[in-house]
């Protein structure tokens, strides 16, 4: 159901949402989009500059994170790459810029639901273990694991003993994965307060993004200072040699990407891979070949 609008919503917050809305277009679409056809108001040239600038590093990194692919592929390197931080902070746009160029086959991404009743009496890793890549895949996690360390100790979805044996097991656990070969990066989106809160405005006002606002956001907001603590202990109890944090500044998403992304390409010693040359073979043409005409009801209306 639609979430109620029960904000007025003041010039700060319709220049967010605006903001907003051309974050969530497709990067081609959006060199497009002319600002004045959302408000009638002629864009600064310089943020004209900026997100050209913008375009133009996140397609340079994306061919790298192509080139990164070509040698897991080649290699058979396994990489899983988790992606937490609160809710709204930016996990998912950064996602997408990585995968968006990349075979899905190769770089798939993992989100996975609430346990189901039966995956609540598995050992709690369980349900992670058959997304983990085989050689030659990168795996990205849209929050993992650590949703003990965060949501389920501050909605009171597990009880201490649990709580504790989490952070007894998940070091042991992400050495296990670094041993058997996994490369293991986590990243820990930070954004303030104030930031979260005018994000959740622009889902609030937003009927695209409605969706993305849970009831268990919404009670987030209230238990913000719960969350601030429970990070704080999971980076401290969680941040080993094998598999460090790093935490990516996320108040600006379109710097967080790119920063997110460089760091990412850093931490891998991967070079570009020859490839053969691909020739186009000629088609093959014969006399007695008919093409059938197809039936004008099975034909999707020509539309636009």
């Amino acid at each position: 159901m639609p979430i109620a609008m029960t904000h007025e919503i003041s010039e700060e917050q319709l220049r967010q949402l605006r903001e907003d809305l051309l974050d969530s277009m497709d990067e081609e679409l959006e060199l497009e989009l002319d600002d004045r056809l959302l408000d009638g108001h002629k864009p600064d040239p310089s943020d004209v500059q900026n997100r050209l600038s913008y375009f133009r590093e996140l397609l340079r990194l994306q061919s790298e994170l192509v080139k990164l692919q070509d040698w897991v592929v080649k290699t058979g390197h396994r990489m899983v790459i988790l992606f937490e931080g609160r809710d709204a902070a930016g996990k998912g746009g950064v996602i997408k810029r990585i995968s968006q160029r990349l075979n899905p086959r190769v770089c798939r991404v993992a989100a996975l639901p609430a346990p189901n009743d039966r995956e609540k009496t598995q050992w709690y890793f369980q349900r992670y273990i058959s997304h983990l890549p085989a050689a030659g895949e990168i795996v990205l996690f849209d929050r993992s694991w650590y949703n003990r360390a965060g949501v389920e100790k501050v909605m009171g979805f597990c009880n201490d003993d649990e709580y504790e044996e989490f952070f007894r097991s998940v070091p042991e656990f992400e050495k296990m994965l670094v041993r058997s070969g996994i490369q293991l990066v986590k990243y820990w989106f930070s954004i303030t307060d104030d930031e979260q809160h005018a994000r959740f405005l622009g889902r609030i006002h937003d009927p695209l993004k409605q969706w993305k606002l849970s009831p268990m956001d919404l009670e987030s907001r209230r238990r913000w200072e719960d969350y601030t603590r429970a990070k704080e202990t999971m980076i401290e109890r969680t941040h080993i040699p094998e598999a460090p944090w790093w935490v990516v500044q996320a108040v600006d998403k379109k710097k967080a990407r790119l920063n997110c992304i460089n760091h990412l390409l850093s931490q891998v010693p991967y070079h570009e891979v020859e490839h053969a040359s691909v020739n186009l073979p000629e088609r093959v043409r014969n006399a007695d070949y008919i093409r059938h005409p197809v039936p004008q009801d099975m034909i999707v209306p020509e539309k636009y």
